[in-house]
């Protein structure tokens, strides 16, 4: 199944795909707001801030996953970003990208190698994909990697340019 044709959730709830942002270079990132590494909202923010204007997207997937680091309400979700980073992106429904009840968008992503070739589950929260505007999964970050990392601005620059 494409990545485009797959249904999610807004965070508020509202029927989406992200058929809704084809054409667009997006990074997309489970994210968790009581991690060690949730400061890379930050870094998220300023990509968007950056690249929006030039058909790029950050998608945020809440994960409950890791040690109950996301355990908050969509309201609370929602208010927690936008109240401590700004976030202005968009956040999806809290889902799971592990295991028997794997997102099918996560079920895609993890088909992707990264940079040491591994492939397979998820290893923590803040882990990226960046997909092309054909909607292909063409490169994967291990939750460590800086969203500002000179290898993904590099790539990002890369797609929006392709």
């Amino acid at each position: 199944m494409a990545l485009y044709d797959i249904p999610i959730h807004t965070l508020q709830g509202d029927d989406s795909s992200l058929g809704d942002y084809k054409g667009k270079t997006l990074l997309l990132v489970n994210v968790a707001s009581k991690c060690g590494l949730t400061p890379q909202y930050e870094g998220l923010e300023r990509l968007q801030k950056d690249y929006a204007d030039r058909g790029f997207s950050v998608i945020g997937f809440p994960c409950n996953q890791f040690m109950g680091q996301e355990p908050g309400t969509s309201e609370e979700i929602a208010e927690f970003c936008s109240a401590t980073y700004g976030v202005t992106f968009p956040l999806m429904e809290k889902i799971d990208v592990n295991g028997d009840d794997r997102n099918p968008i996560y079920a895609e992503l993890t088909q992707k190698e990264d940079a040491d070739g591994n492939a397979g589950d998820i290893t923590w929260n803040f882990e990226k994909f960046l997909v092309s505007p054909k909607g292909d999964v063409v490169a994967r970050y291990r939750p460590q990697v800086e969203p500002e990392d000179p290898t993904i601005i590099a790539d990002i620059e890369a797609q929006l340019t392709a």
